[in-house]
């Protein structure tokens, strides 16, 4: 029998943002993931503190951004691969109204520390951007898939993953802890995803999954060197390529590409883009989003030392490691949970 201190489910940026809190602090764990949830490997991966629909702050948006810049960049070392991509991000303004709005919001506490009271001239001549742009401050893109990619092969190293898809049946909870297969662990941590569907332990909790489909284009004539938000966010990535997206459905729940996603992305980029370009990949992934926007985080009701990670919904990169430390606090050093969080806060509902 191996014994581990934690058993992890799920090795997308909630279970890696926890797998090096457990590191870090010098437990041991064995990963279990099988590729079935893509919510995060289909991410855009923009890092961006401000709600721009709305001109409104991200939740904790400061204390998150703290947390996670240093936690990847000190995965890139670790890795030895290249993250954190600094780039700008610009909101097209529609209206004069819309640049009001944008100045009155720079004023408020909390959010106004992220927005450029600038208004920033379009020079780009296959932009339509009349009423010119706003800069958020503060702002990146984490490049999700070279993360996991590499992080697994890094778990695959230390003899840390298995690829197999975990069977609930064959876990057995013992006085100790768990045994599953030949492993004992004294805990375990479930951050899968809108796989959580599935699991008998947590499967009740209100995670409704919003399916995101992506497109990538190739525009060689548009020379865009910041993301620009609009209807559709435009993500510059290398070699003429963005990508597009994206799109939110709520009752289709597969990984599969739709023409009805891809055919809105691209009505809306038409909207402020005016080159030739070719659409040449689209990809799918259910977020794990829930009801009140707030992430899933605690111990199962019944079963002790048994927990959930999930819930973070289209802003993995900036909630993971901001939860995950609060969860290892949890468990660790019996640190209270914010009842924003904890899973608790449904229990009378």
């Amino acid at each position: 029998m191996k014994t581990v201190d934690f058993i992890v489910v799920g090795c997308g940026l909630a279970g890696i943002s926890f797998i090096e809190q457990l590191k870090t602090n010098n437990k041991s764990v064995l990963v279990f993931d099988n590729a079935s949830q893509q919510s995060s490997t289909v991410a855009g991966g923009l890092y961006n503190p401000v709600v721009l629909k709305r001109f409104t702050s991200v939740w904790k948006s400061k204390e998150q951004l703290e947390l996670a810049l240093p936690f990847y960049h000190s995965l890139e070392d670790k890795l030895q691969v290249k993250l954190d991509y600094k780039i700008p991000v610009l909101r097209r303004f529609t209206s004069s109204e819309e640049q009001n709005d944008w100045f009155a919001a720079s004023d408020r506490p909390q959010v106004g520390e992220f927005l450029s009271t600038k208004i920033v001239k379009n020079t780009n001549p296959h932009i339509d951007a009349a009423y010119g742009l706003g800069e958020v401050l503060h702002t990146g893109r984490i490049d999700t898939g070279q993360l996991i990619t590499s992080y697994i092969s890094y778990l695959k190293t230390t003899n840390e993953f298995s690829a197999e898809g975990f069977d609930y049946d064959a876990l057995k909870i013992t006085e100790s802890g768990f045994r599953y297969q030949n492993v004992l662990a004294k805990h375990i941590v479930f951050a899968e995803g809108f796989g959580v569907k599935r699991n008998p332990y947590f499967n009740t909790l209100p995670l409704n999954g919003t399916k995101g489909e992506l497109i990538t284009i190739k525009a060689p004539d548009l020379k865009l060197d910041y993301i620009l938000k609009s209807s559709a966010f435009l993500i510059p990535m290398e070699n003429d390529v963005y990508w597009v997206g994206a799109t939110y459905e709520w009752n289709d729940k597969t990984n599969s590409i739709t023409e009805k996603a891809k055919d809105e992305l691209l009505s809306k980029i038409k909207m402020f883009i005016t080159c030739d370009f070719k659409v040449i990949n689209q990809v799918a992934g259910i977020r794990p989003t829930v009801k009140d926007r707030r992430p899933l985080v605690g111990e199962h009701p019944e079963y002790k030392n048994m927990y959930v990670l999930n819930g973070l919904g289209t802003r993995g990169v900036m909630i993971a490691p901001y939860v995950s430390e609060k969860l290892f606090n949890y468990i660790e050093h019996g640190q209270t949970l914010d009842s924003e969080i904890d899973i608790r806060r449904f229990n009378s509902n």
